[in-house]
């Protein structure tokens, strides 16, 4: 079977460096090791998941736009990968709705993520928020994806999907749905605070200094480096002498990540070294990185209708594969269409 590869993201505003190297860089290499290999990759802006908490209908449209030009100037190549935003396909809702009818309360019950977003005011949560993994698995089942990049967080809802297509396959006597097997990257990294590498970088972080924006100018992603927190002992030369030291392992992790090397070879060439000469050597790195994808971003930004234009044409060809399964799946529950 050709690989099909299928992976969306929220239309967050301002994307950082963590969202970058743990996700879309990997997305990139995705869509030039499947596409060599004779397969397809799907990407898609998730606004109808960006609806689960509440956001202002002006910034969910800005966020979406801006998402996308984000994707483009990384390197997400639209007239290779097949790049949409949820809502210019209306299989992904459709189909969604007759998956509810197949997927069980209890199974969402043991959804983590529901419980850690919704916290004590579970009560209170929108309907969306409790049923967006069955939203997640018709997003993948709609186009029979073979493989789902996922990260530690999303393993359990592609299991999920899997119990889903195996219900629906077994309930209607049907091989319609094929069960999508977990694309973990080895080189995805956990990127962490860059003032407290106890916590994941995170733009909802209060501190400035703690996360290195994509659109941030260059001054400001190597101010933001060099006022890192770190610690007061030189690089070791081994990877494994850091396991203690995590301010250090953060930073370390991320130069490797940045360079595509390995964090074993980045302590060996730093070895002996503090964070003096460490640290201007990582800024200049990320500037060199993220510096072109900023600059090409804000000029992709000048022509917001050429980034619908994008979105139009992913959509078209989106729908072109999403239609015949939607069809097959209505057909398949006794739906006259």
């Amino acid at each position: 079977m050709t690989q099909r590869v299928v992976s969306g993201i929220k239309p967050t505003g301002n994307l950082h460096l963590g969202n970058y190297l743990g996700a879309v860089k990997q997305w990139v290499a995705m869509q030039d090791q499947v596409q060599a290999s004779g397969g397809e990759t799907l990407y898609f802006i998730a606004d109808l998941h960006g609806l689960t908490e509440w956001i202002a209908p002006a910034d969910l449209r800005a966020q979406t736009i801006e998402m996308t030009a984000t994707l483009v100037a990384a390197g997400i190549d639209p007239d290779r990968s097949i790049l949409f935003n949820q809502t210019r396909v209306p299989a992904h809702s459709e189909l969604t709705w007759l998956l509810n009818n197949v997927a069980r309360v209890g199974w969402l019950n043991r959804m983590t993520q529901f419980k850690d977003k919704a916290g004590k005011n579970r009560e209170g949560a929108s309907i969306g928020l409790y049923d967006y993994p069955v939203l997640m698995a018709a997003d993948v089942l709609l186009y029979n994806a073979t493989h789902v990049p996922v990260g530690e967080d999303q393993k359990q809802h592609l299991e999920l999907a899997r119990d889903i297509a195996t219900k629906f396959n077994a309930d209607y006597a049907t091989g319609l749905f094929t069960l999508p097997e977990p694309l973990v990257s080895a080189a995805a990294p956990r990127i962490m605070s860059l003032r407290d590498a106890s916590s994941k970088m995170s733009k909802s972080n209060p501190s400035e200094q703690s996360v290195v924006k994509l659109i941030d100018s260059d001054d400001t992603i190597a101010d933001k480096f060099r006022k890192a927190k770190t610690d007061p002992e030189a690089l070791p030369d081994s990877w494994e002498a850091l396991a203690d030291r995590p301010e250090a392992r953060n930073l370390v992790t991320i130069y490797a990540a940045l360079a595509d090397r390995t964090p074993q070879a980045v302590v060996e060439q730093f070895a002996g070294q503090g964070f003096g000469a460490f640290k201007p050597a990582l800024a200049d790195l990320a500037v060199a990185t993220l510096g072109p994808i900023r600059d090409e971003m804000v000029r992709l930004l000048d022509d917001r209708g050429a980034i619908e234009a994008i979105l139009d044409k992913g959509a078209a060809k989106a729908r072109a594969l999403a239609t015949p399964t939607l069809r097959a799946a209505q057909d398949a529950m006794g739906l006259l269409t």
